[in-house]
């Protein structure tokens, strides 16, 4: 079923409420392409409709003060999935990108899991069973994930594998609501250009800090995924002679010196040879919790686990100084699960850069960690259902008994925060 064109026009409004906080009539008719009265007609339905409220008066830049115009609270929700290879989290987000109620974490693993979507799919659909907001108010599920995902076709070629199935119609068909995917580092990135610490800027390069090294490229103030949406696999990047074989298969990507996971197996060796620290209890079984342990002792001053986060963090820098001669940008921003350790990444990755950049290109480049941290993901998947909501359409749920797909057949929540 199509959208009429009011209907259409009004969430268009909507949506650039959603991202601008309060604008004006005029600001809106500007930004919609529509006349004036067009503009006040459809405003001032939405307001009789209880999902737009007048917000008092634009600051004064001389003569009169046009009235502003900001989205009504609780009218509608999204559920906004973040995805990485181990752990999925499921959180319902309001318009003011703040969670309701608890951000449920789930332990999924992606590769080599074959049930990984029907996993997916249950606890997407025992998460929407839990809540207590009426799934009228649900506008659509926003999904991040990592690997080569295919937009235009629903398909995620790495991870989430179903034969060539759309992965958007097998979950928008199960769950009754509109299904919008992305790579999750170009969902953060998308959070950061247009709620967080790259907003309103033109030439971005956003650093996705996790299992990998992800990239989300602003430019020319927009985002940029390439040809088919492939751009930004900044991982992999062959930049060290070591001989160790990425996830990908090669060898000597970027990513085998500088993710999490390679910073957790050097501290657990480390341990196992005796070295002095305050870290315990580290297992590669438990990389998230190992990872949280590493960088809260090195927030502390612990000497190894400084020493293991500078060394990936300079090379990390290494590849954003390649970034930084090809794409001359005038932010890096350091995003994603490993950014909550702030100040550990920046001064090794200044370092790098300083030392391997031309000074007159690097010069203006300013390195940012982000203000949206590990929420980015969570907050990027919500802003890609707004970003499409002038566009979605409603989807005819199937009768489903679909249960969980663990490995024991059983669902899996590690924990809730």
């Amino acid at each position: 079923m199509l959208l009429n064109k009011q209907t259409a026009y009004k969430r268009k409004i909507f949506k650039h409420l959603y991202f601008s906080g309060s604008l004006s009539c005029a600001e809106l008719s500007e930004l919609t392409e529509k006349s004036l009265p067009v503009t006040t007609r459809a405003i001032n339905e939405m307001i009789q409709e209880g999902s737009v409220m007048e917000t008092g008066f634009a600051i004064s830049t001389g003569g009169r003060r046009p009235q502003m115009f900001s989205l009504k609270p609780d009218q509608v929700y999204i559920v906004s999935v973040a995805m990485d290879q181990l752990i999925t989290r499921i959180a319902l987000i309001d318009i003011n990108n703040n969670v309701v109620g608890k951000v449920e974490k789930i332990e999924l693993v992606l590769p080599y899991n074959l049930n990984a979507l029907k996993q997916l799919t249950g606890h997407i659909s025992d998460f929407l069973r839990k809540t207590e907001i009426d799934k009228s108010k649900i506008i659509g599920i926003g999904i991040g994930m990592p690997g080569f995902v295919d937009v235009k076709k629903g398909i995620n070629h790495s991870f989430l594998k179903n034969g060539g199935e759309n992965i958007v119609d097998h979950i928008g068909s199960l769950t009754g609501l509109p299904v919008l995917i992305d790579n999750d580092s170009s969902l953060i990135a998308l959070a950061e250009f247009r709620l967080g610490s790259a907003r309103n800027r033109q030439n971005v390069m956003v650093i996705n800090i996790g299992w990998g090294v992800g990239l989300g490229m602003i430019l020319n103030g927009e985002l940029f995924r390439g040809h088919n949406g492939f751009a930004g696999e900044f991982s992999h990047i062959p930049v060290f002679t070591n001989n160790k074989l990425c996830s990908c298969g090669k060898t000597g990507c970027l990513e085998t010196e500088t993710s999490l996971l390679v910073v957790v197996e050097k501290a657990v060796k480390s341990l196992q040879s005796g070295a002095s620290t305050h870290l315990k209890d580290l297992s590669l079984d438990f990389p998230e919790n190992a990872a949280k342990k590493i960088m809260d002792a090195a927030l502390q001053g612990d000497k190894l686990a400084v020493e293991i986060l500078s060394e990936a963090a300079y090379n990390i820098g290494r590849g954003i100084a390649i970034l930084i001669h090809l794409l001359n940008p005038e932010f890096i921003v350091l995003s994603g699960r490993g950014s909550v350790g702030g100040r550990l990444w920046t001064t090794p990755i200044q370092q790098a850069i300083n030392e391997l950049c031309i000074p007159k290109i690097a010069e203006n480049t300013e390195l940012l960690i982000s203000s949206l941290g590990y929420k980015a993901e969570l907050i990027g998947a919500a802003a890609l259902v707004m970003e499409h909501y002038d566009t979605i359409e409603p989807v005819q749920e199937k009768e489903s008994k679909i249960r969980f797909a663990t490995p024991k057949g059983k669902p899996k929540t590690i924990f809730n925060n």
